[in-house]
C-alpha cells in the first residue's frame, strides 16, 4: 500500500463570467484539491492500493473530499477529523492554463494534523509535500512522519510543490528542505521549484535521494538517478484547459509505475526502465491538463476508454473561513 500524507482542500476555480455587465465576476466552482489529496486520488484511479493520511474537516466540503477518496478506492482509515473549516484555494488560471492560488488557510482542519501511530507493515511507500510541510503546527507532525517512516525503510517520495506566498522565511524553508533530503528516496519537483529552491539535482542527490525527477511543463520530464545518466521524455501534445493537479498526477504515476515494476526500493532506482516510467507519468499528467480542476485519469482513460464518473457534486462555494489569511502564489 502507498500512503499519501498532507492537506486536502477545496480549489475555487473560475467558471464563465456572469452576464450582468459592469465587469461581472466569474462564478467560482468548487473542486476537490490539495497536492497530496490529488496524488492519493490519482493513485486510486490508476488502480494502486492507496491510503490517505491527513486531518479533514467535518464540514460539507470535508465530507465531499472523503467521498472523492472513497470513489477512487482510497483507504481513509488514517484520516483524522476535526470541526475546523476546510482550507480554500482560489485559483487564478492564466491564458496558457497555468494557475496561481490565493489561500484561505488560517485555523483550518488540515493545519492541526497530529503524528499518527506507526503506519501498517503493508505500507511500501510514503508520499508528502506542498502546503502540509509549511503550515504549522501540522508541518512538524508531517516532518516527523517522514523521518520516522524513512528510518524503518519505507520508500519516500517528496514533492515540495513550493507555494512561496505561504512561506514567511524563504531561507529557513530552504534549510528545512535540505534537512529532509537524507530521509527522501525519490525527490520530484518542477523546474520552477528547482529555481526557487536554488539547487540542482546533482547537489540534492549528494544529500540523500536515490533519484530526482524534474517536470518541465510542455517540455516533458527528466530523471537524474544517483548512479546513472540523465534521461528525458517529451510531454504529449494536448489542448490544455488548465494545469491544476498535473504535477500531483506525475507523483501518482511515478509511484504506480515503480510499484508495478517491483521498484519501490532505493537500489532499484538505479536500474529501472526510467523512460518507460516517465512516459507513463507524462501521459497521465497530459490527460489531467485537458480537464478543468484536478481530475486525474482513471486507468481505463490511459487505455483509451472512459473511466468511472467522479464522486458527485460538491456543495456550493462558501465564503472564506472567519479570520482567514489570504496568501498568494503565482506561476
Amino acid at each position: 500500500m502507498i500512503v499519501v500524507a498532507g492537506e486536502a482542500l477545496i480549489d475555487l476555480v473560475p467558471g464563465e463570467a456572469g452576464d450582468g455587465g459592469g465587469g461581472a465576476l466569474p462564478a467560482l466552482l468548487p473542486r476537490r484539491g490539495g497536492g497530496p489529496y490529488n496524488t492519493a486520488v490519482a493513485l486510486g484511479r490508476l488502480g494502486a492500493p492507496a491510503a490517505f493520511c491527513s486531518r479533514v474537516s467535518a464540514d460539507g466540503f470535508g465530507e465531499a473530499l472523503l467521498a472523492g477518496l472513497r470513489t477512487a478506492g482510497v483507504d481513509v482509515s488514517l484520516v483524522q477529523r476535526g470541526p475546523e473549516p476546510t482550507t480554500l484555494a482560489v485559483a487564478d488560471v492564466g491564458a496558457d492554463g497555468s494557475a496561481g492560488y490565493a489561500f484561505y488557510a488560517e485555523g483550518t482542519a488540515d493545519r492541526l494534523f497530529e503524528l499518527p501511530g506507526p503506519l501498517p507493515e503493508a505500507v511500501s511507500a510514503l508520499c508528502l509535500g506542498t502546503c502540509s510541510l509549511v503550515l504549522e503546527p501540522g508541518a512538524s507532525a508531517y516532518e516527523a512522519l517522514l523521518r520516522r517512516e524513512a528510518e524503518r525503510g519505507v520508500f519516500t517520495l517528496l514533492d515540495p510543490n513550493v507555494r512561496a506566498g505561504l512561506i514567511p522565511d524563504a531561507a529557513a524553508y530552504r534549510a528545512r528542505f535540505r534537512s529532509w533530503l537524507p530521509h527522501v528516496t525519490l525527490l520530484k519537483l518542477s523546474e520552477e521549484d528547482a529555481r526557487w529552491l536554488g539547487g540542482s539535482p546533482e547537489q540534492w542527490l549528494a544529500e540523500g535521494p536515490a533519484a530526482v525527477v524534474v517536470t518541465h511543463g510542455a517540455a516533458g520530464l527528466s530523471v537524474h538517478p544517483r548512479n546513472g545518466a540523465r534521461q528525458s521524455v517529451p510531454a504529449p501534445a494536448v489542448e490544455v484547459v488548465d494545469t491544476i493537479g498535473a504535477g500531483d498526477t506525475v507523483n501518482a504515476a511515478l509511484l504506480h509505475g515503480l510499484a508495478a515494476r517491483g521498484a519501490l526500493t532505493r537500489g532499484a532506482l538505479d536500474t529501472v526502465d526510467w523512460p518507460d516510467v516517465l512516459r507513463f507519468a507524462a501521459r497521465a499528467a497530459a490527460l489531467t491538463c485537458t480537464r478543468a480542476g484536478a481530475e486525474p485519469p482513471w486507468s481505463a482513460d490511459l487505455r483509451g476508454t472512459p473511466g468511472p464518473p467522479t464522486a458527485g457534486p460538491l456543495p456550493p462555494a462558501a465564503g472564506a473561513p472567519c479570520g482567514s489569511v489570504l496568501k498568494r502564489r503565482t506561476g
